[in-house]
């Protein structure tokens, strides 16, 4: 589908567009919802300028500072994803890249939740070179997340420290290194459609398999921390777009869906979503475990009598 197309679809009744999306996840993904849950295993200190972003050290936030996190320390939050009911976990860390002796101790680590955990292992540790990948993948490393976060030509509105292309070029890696990638990014920071659009149509281009939709949570000291909220026809209209463009690729609700959906958590499931985050995201709480659980049961329920 190209840009007209895009448009055309965007331009529909919501009704229209929702039917179209939900029929786009059935046609391309089936009914079930992937989970996964992340750990900052990372915090604060960063040095890149992202705007939307509360560990950088260019903004003044009140969140927690600690380094990489114990190999145990890991495992252990894995297990408790685990039981949280995700299939999938996620390692991040802030910062842009890892040295190799910390790359050494995230591979320790995702060895051990592939034999112990009964859950798979992710990360999301910045830009690494191709000798970090190999040793991540032969521990067992299943996939990379790496956000490319918006368009080319609105990155530059929100980071200063690296570029775009350095993000996809990092997108490209992870491929070449055998992995699959996760990569999505944040809407709501005061962007257009057409960076919308250029963000779904380029994450097409990539073959990325996983696509996290977060919305921005305007967080206090961040540059952004006084943007005005996007609309919640805008979000769910975001997400059938996604759905529509990506086809077959889990479309994953992230962090701000609390903030942005508040009394409408089940209707980005209507809107072509298969997949969602719970257990809380880097330096923002989330809901409950318990009432996601629940909301899938109920969004289960709805899509059975389609």
């Amino acid at each position: 589908m190209d840009r007209r197309g895009i448009k055309d679809i965007l331009s529909l009744p919501i009704e229209e567009l929702l039917a179209a999306a939900d029929r786009a996840r059935r046609e391309g993904s089936g009914g079930r919802i992937e989970l996964c849950g992340i750990m900052n295993a990372r915090s604060g200190a960063c040095g890149e300028d992202c705007a939307f972003c509360a560990q950088s050290v260019h903004h003044r936030t009140d969140i927690p500072e600690y380094p990489l996190k114990t190999r145990d320390q890991i495992v252990a939050a894995a297990k408790q994803a685990r039981r949280n009911g995700a299939k999938r976990f996620g390692i991040v860390t802030s910062g842009g890249r890892l040295s190799r002796e910390e790359v050494e101790v995230v591979a320790a680590a995702v060895g051990e939740i592939e034999k112990r955990a009964g859950i798979s292992a992710c990360a999301s540790l910045g830009t690494l070179d191709r000798g970090s990948f190999s040793v991540l993948k032969q521990a067992g490393l299943r996939r990379y997340h790496h956000n490319i976060e918006t368009s080319g030509r609105f990155y530059r509105d929100i980071v200063s420290t690296h570029s775009h292309e350095e993000r996809i070029n990092t997108v490209k890696a992870a491929k070449n290194a055998g992995l699959e990638v996760c990569s999505g990014g944040i809407i709501g920071m005061g962007e257009s459609w057409d960076d919308r659009i250029d963000m779904a149509l380029l994450l097409k281009e990539l073959d990325v398999d996983s696509v996290p939709v977060n919305i921005l949570v305007p967080i206090q000291g961040t540059p952004l921390e006084g943007c005005e909220k996007i609309s919640l026809s805008d979000v769910i209209r975001t997400i059938a777009m996604f759905r529509i463009v990506l086809q077959d690729r889990t479309i994953r609700i992230a962090a701000g869906r609390e903030h942005a959906l508040k009394g409408f958590e089940a209707l980005p499931f209507m809107a072509g979503a298969n997949g969602m985050m719970i257990g809380g995201y880097l330096t923002v709480a989330g809901r409950p475990v318990h009432e996601d659980l629940a909301l899938v049961d109920e969004v289960y329920k709805l899509w059975s009598k389609e």
